[in-house]
């Protein structure tokens, strides 16, 4: 979204219009440090006196993820997804299964892979995510325990 200076031609470059509760989530989720779920984004709208439904919140992610803006996680065994501003970056995730924090790792470890699939099979990539689960610090002395 860089090359964007407003959340108003974000939305318009993508055929959308530009409304106030889709100006509010952009904001929100811009903001936040880690990907959100749309229940904390329905709490946090609500803390700043934003009138909206959650069905509302849905319908505007769901809108948002159609069109790339925005990027929906799901994490295995829980059944909320998680939300994050598309920033154009290539980035991969470690998540714990405790306490469901994201980490984000900055080297890419498919690189070489990519390149001989796509050469091996003839076959352009245009992206991949990578997404490992396991157990952070603070969690797996807690994990450990009930072995």
């Amino acid at each position: 979204m860089h090359e964007y200076d407003t959340y108003e031609e974000v939305l318009r470059s993508n055929g959308l219009k530009n409304t106030k509760h889709r100006n509010e989530i952009l904001d929100l989720i811009s903001k936040s440090e880690k990907p959100m779920t749309a229940d904390d984004i329905y709490i946090n709208l609500k803390k700043h006196n934003v009138s909206i439904n959650i069905s509302t919140v849905y319908r505007i992610l769901d809108t948002l993820v159609s069109k790339n803006i925005i990027i929906k996680s799901n994490i295995t065994g829980d059944s909320k997804a998680l939300y994050e501003l598309n920033r154009q970056e290539h980035k991969h995730h470690l998540i714990c299964s405790g306490c469901r924090k994201m980490f984000t790792v900055d080297e890419c470890p498919l690189e070489d892979y990519e390149k001989s699939l796509s050469n091996k099979l003839d076959f352009d990539i245009t992206g991949h995510k990578l997404e490992i689960f396991g157990y952070c610090k603070e969690c797996k002395n807690l994990y450990k325990d009930k072995k």
